[in-house]
């Protein structure tokens, strides 16, 4: 018989780094789940993927016992990588900070399509364009 499940959260954490402090305690403990276990959990997991933000959807039981699924990194984070910027543009349509070529897209599109509403590669690529034309980074041949 299944468990019946009180609720599902949704945290994105520093990875092997999450700690019961705000943010992640102030969302976990209304739902009477062991912080610090799930901070332990979530380190050892995360521990390879070190500098990351690791998107984590977390399902809590009735019974206060917890699973938890870690995503990949998020999309702009990648673009943000890869463009070697620190943040999008405040004005995306007239002030460009970057420039990524499709191949590079296609590379953060590679990563992301385990997450992404995308049937195939090329889908993903056209997600991808987009989120990075909405933080002023140009997509070039």
């Amino acid at each position: 018989m299944a468990k019946k499940i009180k609720a599902i959260v949704r945290l994105q954490l520093p990875a092997g780094a999450a700690t019961p402090a705000p943010p992640t305690g102030s969302v976990l403990g209304p739902h009477g789940i062991n912080i610090m276990d799930f901070c332990k959990q979530f380190n050892a997991k995360t521990s390879d993927r070190k500098g990351q933000t690791v998107p984590a959807v977390i399902t809590i039981y009735v019974d206060r016992s917890f699973d938890f699924i870690l995503k990949t990194q998020p999309t702009a984070e990648l673009i943000k990588s890869k463009c070697r910027v620190e943040k999008g543009s405040a004005r995306p349509n007239s002030a460009k900070v970057g420039k990524l070529s499709w191949k590079d897209v296609e590379d953060i599109a590679k990563i992301k399509l385990v997450d992404l509403n995308a049937v195939d590669i090329e889908a993903a690529k056209k997600i991808i364009a987009g989120s990075a034309r909405s933080m002023g980074v140009d997509v070039t041949d």
